[in-house]
């Protein structure tokens, strides 16, 4: 198992969790999303798969869900 670590922003409450959530685990691969909110700051989204998952795939899947990646 693979996890990567996403630092995202613009995150508020438990909607932003579960749309973030179900964007990105929709990837290939991606068996688990949690998230570490921080309202009104970076948040940071945990992605485990059973192999790495492109970065720029999981920046698509959470500026789908509405946000963007932190520091983009």
């Amino acid at each position: 198992m693979v996890r990567q670590d996403v630092a995202v922003s613009g995150m508020t409450c438990a909607h932003c969790e579960r749309a973030v959530i179900e964007e990105v685990s929709r990837l290939d691969a991606v068996t688990e999303v949690t998230i570490d909110l921080h309202p009104g700051g970076t948040s940071i989204v945990h992605v485990t798969s059973v192999e790495p998952v492109d970065p720029a795939e999981i920046g698509s899947a959470v500026q789908e869900a509405g946000y963007e990646i932190a520091g983009t």
